[in-house]
């Protein structure tokens, strides 16, 4: 895909009405104030050499760059956020979710609205496919994950 796909599918999904349930359906995860999309995954690596995983997380970061150049443009440079504390707990969606794959997020807060957007990289484990994320939600970013109770 090119940045310029890339960026309607992220217009696509900031303007996608929340569901009231948690849903799956092909590439997109939503529930309740989140979305969570695979806007480009590389093969899996079952088989693969090291040089085969790198070259495909060199054109997925490739994609995240383009991508996040031109929603800065739009929207400001993005802030960095550590998904690690949300690995521990039951946080908030979809930190949850991305921190299962990925350690970080860039994330752009849409003026005007509670919403913000947040791109990562991630890999749910070495066989599977290099992805990149795309998630909207509204949680507050300062929102701690609460621990096992």
């Amino acid at each position: 895909m090119t940045t310029h796909d890339h960026l309607a599918a992220v217009d696509d999904l900031v303007a996608l009405p929340f569901p009231e349930e948690s849903r799956l359906e092909d590439d997109l995860s939503s529930g309740p104030g989140h979305h969570l999309r695979v806007l480009e995954a590389s093969r899996d690596f079952w088989d693969a050499d090291l040089d085969v995983v790198e070259e495909a997380y060199e054109e997925i970061e490739t994609s995240l760059r383009g991508l996040a150049a031109a929603l800065s443009a739009r929207w400001g440079d993005p802030r960095p956020v550590d998904l690690g504390p949300y690995l521990e707990g039951e946080g908030p969606e979809p930190m949850s979710a991305l921190s299962m794959v990925a350690g970080s997020m860039l994330v752009w807060q849409r003026p005007g609205t509670d919403r913000w957007l947040a791109l990562a990289i991630g890999q749910a484990d070495r066989e599977f496919p290099v992805e990149l994320i795309a998630a909207v939600g509204t949680t507050p970013l300062t929102t701690p994950p609460t621990g096992p109770a």
